[in-house]
């Protein structure tokens, strides 16, 4: 990988060789991700190799979910993400579901938005990771900056003592343009995305108090933000856009 992108080699991809129902996934979707993008990897080796850990994306395209996890498959880990647990009730695709990891989490109710405590306690025992998107949807923000984060990804960093890994990515939305699932294919799509260091939350302890969670918040945003600057070569705006001053909708597409 030229100008400036970490060659993958050296690193153990224990997840990666270890036989799974992985395998029969990521076996014919990467290819075909790399088909309809060129993705180059910054930083790969600030992706723990191994233990758990939280990976915090902007999220700008309904295709970003492949573009992220076709890179932390690359790089060696298993990409799993909090799904709706509904779909966790739908033969055999909740079984499917289970079997790679997805993590279900409830999306109404008192326990809207909640991991499980089992899933959470996976995480830690088992070293898995899980990819949250700390926005909770697309951005609104016009010019595609990451917009005001919630604090999902906060609380279980917080709760759980796991690392939160940023991670920015530029191209995705050449691939399949804002609020479309429409695939564009010429011409093909180049995409760039950067892990960061970890995002210190330690002075923060492990009480996830609304005090705490907004300003973990808030450092995981900037350290995303930060990381998409240096990607597209620009300055992001001083202040996050906040859906709700332009009256907008936080839940799926706009």
């Amino acid at each position: 990988m030229a100008g400036g992108a970490k060659p993958l080699v050296g690193r153990p991809f224990a997840e990666k060789r270890r036989p799974s129902v992985w395998w029969l996934i990521a076996g014919p979707a990467a290819p075909a991700a790399r088909v309809l993008a060129r993705t180059r990897i910054r930083n790969a080796e600030k992706l723990p190799a191994t233990g758990a850990y939280i990976l915090t994306p902007n999220h700008m395209s309904n295709i970003d979910p492949v573009v992220v996890g076709e890179a932390v498959w690359r790089v060696g880990r298993a990409p799993r993400f909090l799904a709706k647990a509904s779909i966790f009730r739908v033969p055999v695709v909740g079984a499917l579901m289970r079997a790679m990891g997805q993590i279900p989490v409830e999306r109404g109710g008192a326990s809207r938005g909640a991991i499980p405590l089992s899933s959470a306690k996976r995480l830690v025992d088992q070293g898995q990771g899980v990819i949250v998107y700390p926005e909770g949807s697309l951005t609104r923000d016009p010019d595609l900056w990451p917009m005001r984060g919630k604090t999902g990804a906060a609380r279980l960093a917080l709760q759980l003592g796991v690392p939160v890994i940023p991670v920015a990515h530029w191209g995705a939305q050449v691939l399949m343009p804002v609020n479309t699932t429409k695939l564009r294919l010429r011409p093909r799509a180049h995409v760039e995305l950067m892990f960061g260091d970890p995002v210190d939350l330690s002075d923060l302890g492990r009480i996830a108090d609304r005090a705490a969670l907004a300003t973990a918040t808030d450092r995981i945003m900037a350290a995303i933000t930060g990381l998409l600057e240096e990607l597209r070569g620009e300055t992001a705006p001083t202040e996050r856009w906040n859906p709700t001053e332009h009256g907008q909708t936080e839940i799926g597409t706009f």
